[in-house]
């Protein structure tokens, strides 16, 4: 028998790799079914209103065109008259495309034009004459400050004497930050394919980050329960904007029913900006220290903006009472409603704004006391969450800490701003630490292993480009002890086993604990398999007695006795196992997290302003990582994006329209390669019983938080300027 090393923790390359490489891996825009027709969006000029009409007859009289469809002759829709809340839904009514005429927001769509091909749709959708009553809007989160109300959200209560231990305080900051709005922007635009079967139902390829959280939604929109399955094999980035149907998918569905064939609907690059977004905040935060810079006192505000019709939430100010040990801290949270379509999750939501401003207002305060940031931090340290009053499941921060530090040469930074120069570029190091929440939720999957050895299991989760392929099969050949040749993992299909939204960082908790105990199952069927006879060398054995390892079952007491694992299909024929599983209960006695410190450097051009991050080195303590290769992907991703939020990223909106005027990559600016200088990853050892049974906690999310704040941290050191409204561009540092 060959034995084996299990491929958990190993650096595997991608299994879906060479088919996105050579162009076989098909996104949602690219399936071709049979009489297709193609559907484009027309959006409102108004950010507030309502249409009076919608003259259409020029886009009709074009040949080829087919369909215009508005709120005047969509089809019947029941639970139009209700809200729907899907699985991702914030507070309130979630938007209803061509639901009446009332215009809610700039960019609304407001009607869908259906024609052979998609340039005639296009082209007549140009042709459309509408005539709106306009009415005042509002899209200044600053103007409407004086209306902002509390947030639905659960913060946690007030601790300790706020007000007495600020006024004794020795050091005291009172400091506001600034963060704009954000837009995905992945790579591959929105798109639904829908077609059109001749049962009536529909089997849908969508742009989604949850094939069933869609299905479920079309199933209560339309009253199509078990007619509906949604495709989703390969998504080609999200960072969030999949996480609710966005319009595409509901309008492709209306004009696919009315016309009883199958239309695709694909959104173009500026109709990305007219959905969710990370939404602008304004920060205070309030710090009372004492000597040595040890909190005492801490308090954050955070005022978002959200939509008319919707309460957006998310965990911004959590943060700031679970860092550090602080017996006296204050949390707010408000929401502006604004004539704005709903903000989304995006990439760590909440805690790439709200951590941003905390490890900014560090910073200062290490300034204020004469401290090193790195010292600060340390000094503050706490093994408990105080937010929760609960003991961290792990927590190797300390390690990130004195690991980066090493590997970004700390100990040589000179502590006084301006003090580190090469030529006219004023060299600046600055740090941050970053967390996120260790999330897990209910999840299913399902195991098969066929006559033919090989092991084909399944879930309906998706794979946005972290690796889910990847790391479901490696989880499940290492459970099974098979090579990851012979493993198949299935997943973006509804009709699937039950898996939550791909969000979080809990696809591999989630799931891979699923897809983990599935091959446990199965485990146990091939060895009661093999003890139906009586002669067998198995019989009395149970599973902790066997180890599976190269395809066999082999007996731990006699090695030499072993099975093929294919000889017990051919007696018994293909077994499967499917399981469901949720977060244990040993779980509620601990706040579980992962956590990270972010080093920085950047070179700033004293006579020009211009910045440059030439390196970064971010330590992650993430529990047990599957596959160190697609985490590294992950965490360079979060940190370019970092780099961006802190230097470039901005929607700017004119708000006398009401309406975004960059909605393009030309002046939408992210980073590109010749931004981006050197990333070091270094993943620190971190142990973790607790958070589920592969002791994984996942690393989106983790990538992006703290770098803004480091990137801040570190112009502060190489300029002697804080500036405190992002993005940090050359305007604000001149």
């Amino acid at each position: 028998m060959n034995s084996m090393t299990s491929p958990l923790g190993k650096p595997v390359d991608r299994v879906d790799g060479p088919l996105k490489v050579t162009g076989q891996a098909q996104y949602a825009a690219e399936f071709q079914v049979p009489g297709l027709l193609y559907g484009s969006v027309v959006n409102s000029s108004i950010a507030r209103g309502r249409i009076l009409q919608i003259d259409s007859s020029a886009a009709e009289a074009v040949p080829g065109v087919v369909l215009v469809l508005t709120h005047a002759n969509r089809p019947p829709i029941a639970s139009y008259d209700k809200a729907y809340e899907d699985e991702d839904s914030a507070d309130g009514a979630s938007f209803r495309p061509l639901f009446n005429d009332r215009v809610l927001y700039s960019g609304q769509p407001i009607a869908l034009v259906v024609a052979e091909n998609l340039e005639l749709a296009r082209y007549a959708g140009s042709l459309l004459k509408v005539e709106y009553a306009a009415e005042p809007h509002n899209t200044d989160l600053r103007a409407r400050l004086g209306k902002m109300h509390k947030a639905p959200a659960e913060i946690p209560p007030e601790r300790g004497d706020v007000g007495s231990a600020m006024a004794s305080a020795r050091y005291r900051l009172d400091v506001e930050y600034s963060s704009p709005v954000e837009h995905h922007n992945p790579m591959e635009p929105h798109a639904s394919t829908v077609h059109y079967l001749p049962d009536g139902q529909l089997e849908i390829h969508d742009k989604t980050q949850g094939v069933q959280n869609c299905m479920h939604y079309l199933e209560a929109v339309f009253g199509m329960e078990g007619q509906i399955r949604i495709l989703a094999p390969f998504v080609g980035g999200a960072f969030g904007s999949g996480l609710r149907p966005q319009y595409q998918l509901p309008l492709a569905v209306m004009a696919a029913l009315k016309l009883k064939q199958s239309v695709r609907v694909v959104l173009k690059r500026q109709q990305m900006f007219t959905f969710g977004y990370r939404p602008r905040t304004i920060q205070r935060i309030g710090i009372g220290a004492g000597p040595g810079g040890q909190l005492e006192a801490l308090t954050h505000q955070a005022i978002g903006q959200t939509s008319s019709f919707e309460d957006f939430t998310e965990h911004v100010v959590e943060w700031s009472g679970m860092l550090y040990q602080c017996p006296s801290v204050r949390l707010d949270y408000r929401l502006v409603s604004l004539d704005m379509y709903t903000p989304l999750d995006m990439r760590a939501p909440g805690a790439a704004l709200g951590v941003f401003a905390l490890e900014c207002a560090m910073d200062e305060l290490a300034s204020a006391a004469g401290v090193d940031p790195l010292a600060l931090r340390l000094t503050n340290y706490t093994d408990r969450n105080g937010n929760q009053d609960k003991p961290y499941s792990s927590k190797a921060l300390r390690e990130c800490y004195e690991q980066g530090a090493e590997r970004f040469g700390w100990s040589k930074r000179l502590p006084e701003p301006r003090s580190m120069r090469e030529g006219n570029q004023l060299i600046g190091w600055g740090m941050a630490t970053g967390v996120w929440e260790a999330l897990q939720m209910p999840a299913s999957a399902k195991a098969c292993l066929g006559p033919d050895g090989r092991l084909k299991v399944s879930s309906a989760t998706a794979d946005i480009g972290t690796g889910t392929y990847t790391v479901m099969t490696q989880i499940a050949a290492a459970a099974l002890g098979l090579p990851m040749e012979r493993v198949d993992f299935h997943l973006g299909d509804s009709s699937l086993s039950k898996a939550p939204l791909e969000g979080g960082s809990a696809t591999v908790s989630s799931v891979g604990s699923a897809v983990q105990k599935a091959c446990e199952e199965l485990r146990q069927k091939l060895l009661d398999a093999t003890q139906q006879s009586p002669e067998s060398p198995f019989t009395g054995a149970r599973l902790e007695d066997v180890s599976f390892n190269a395809g066999n079952m082999v007996l731990k007491s006699a090695p030499e006795t072993s099975v093929d694992l294919q000889q017990i299909i051919a007696m018994t024929g293909a077994l499967e196992a499917e399981v469901s599983v949720k977060p244990g209960e040993k779980r509620n006695e601990y706040a579980t997290s992962t956590h990270s410190a972010v080093f920085v450097e950047v070179r700033v051009d004293e006579a020009l302003g211009t910045v440059r991050v030439t390196r970064v080195v971010s330590a992650v303590a993430a529990g047990r990582i599957v596959n160190p290769k697609t985490a590294g992907n992950q965490i360079v991703g979060g940190v370019v994006w970092g780099i961006g939020m802190a230097l470039q990223e901005e929607s700017q909106i004119d708000h006398h329209l009401g309406r975004f005027m960059n909605h393009n990559f030309a002046e939408y600016h992210i980073p590109v390669n010749a931004d981006i200088g050197a990333i070091d990853v270094l993943f620190v050892d971190e142990q973790d019983d607790v958070v589920n049974e592969l002791g994984s906690k996942g690393v989106g999310e983790i990538g992006i938080v703290g770098v803004a704040a480091a990137v801040a941290n570190a112009i502060y050191h190489a300029t002697g300027k804080r500036v405190r409204d992002l993005p940090i561009t050359l305007d604000k540092l001149m």
